[in-house]
């Protein structure tokens, strides 16, 4: 009967200490502030909870502050063959980089681009004064720096530069 009882009892402290541990919060240990990309993915995520999307002030340099570099080892520049996904309420996106295939690309898309209110991710991008080429061959729309990585993965992609929507994907 006794040996029952303490078998409950560690089977009773095991229980609420697993409860604790899966409870337990993350900890941040550097925020260099810029924005979130999560409000980009919720038609990937599926999860619809808003995320505020205000980043806080920062006196950090501009570079640092939009996380620059931003390199985004699973893709490169190259050719995207079209698929249909089904990721409802997307908000339309597009991956680009700091190269010559992403500035044609830009310069041929933008009016598109733009029609459908689409937003940019820089997913590979060594300083600023590429960032701000870039934004030059994408005038009239919002780009921001960030990794393309989970993207990457979840969506099979290994290049760039690329245009998603609830429908699917497309160059």
């Amino acid at each position: 009967m006794k040996s029952r009882f303490l078998l409950f009892l560690a089977g009773s402290v095991m229980l609420s200490v697993i409860s604790i541990t899966a409870r337990a919060e993350l900890t941040v240990v550097a925020d260099l502030g810029g924005q979130l990309t999560a409000k980009y993915f919720e038609g990937i995520n599926n999860q619809g909870a808003a995320i505020d999307s205000q980043p806080e002030s920062s006196p950090v340099p501009a570079d640092v502050a939009l996380g620059l570099p931003i390199s985004t080892l699973e893709m490169t520049p190259g050719s995207v063959a079209a698929r249909t996904l089904k990721l409802p309420g997307m908000r339309p996106l597009f991956l680009v980089g700091d190269d010559e295939l992403s500035r044609r690309w830009l310069s041929l898309r933008r009016d598109t681009l733009i029609q459908l209110n689409a937003t940019g991710l820089v997913i590979n991008v060594a300083s600023m004064g590429a960032l701000r080429d870039l934004q030059h061959h994408a005038a009239g729309l919002e780009l921001i720096p960030a990794s393309g990585s989970d993207l990457a993965k979840r969506l099979g992609l290994s290049h760039y530069p690329v245009l998603l929507t609830e429908k699917g994907l497309e160059q």
